[in-house]
């Protein structure tokens, strides 16, 4: 005849412990759940979070090759306007001073008739 050693015929996890072992395992994965939870909430918060940043990125990555494409055609035209000044100064100095001087006069003639019809 065998004798029951310990734990046969017990149901498993009882152990004799009138059902306080089920409660140890039952809180342990009523944990594991909310941790799970929490956890898998954190993930789906990182992750929309990530694609908000890709989203963002690329449109910063829009907005920088526009500005260049821009700047590349500011350039240009600043070159081209440069090159133009440079043609004018090789030209006769006095040509140029003269149409400063009538420009000034002129300019200075304008402010002087608004000041004088306040």
């Amino acid at each position: 005849m065998r004798r029951a050693g310990l734990g046969e015929g017990v149901p498993p996890g009882n152990y004799g412990n009138y059902g306080y072992a089920n409660s140890g395992y039952s809180a342990c994965e009523e944990e594991n759940e909310r941790l799970t939870e929490s956890l898998r909430s954190k993930v789906t918060a990182i992750k929309s979070l990530s694609i908000e940043i890709g989203h963002e990125v690329k449109h910063q990555n829009k907005l920088l090759a526009e500005m260049d494409s821009q700047f590349d055609s500011t350039t240009g035209f600043l070159g081209k306007t440069m090159g133009k000044l440079k043609i004018l100064s090789r030209g006769s100095q006095t040509k140029l001073l003269c149409y400063m001087l009538l420009f000034s006069l002129f300019v200075f003639f304008v402010i002087y008739w608004i000041i004088k019809l306040r």
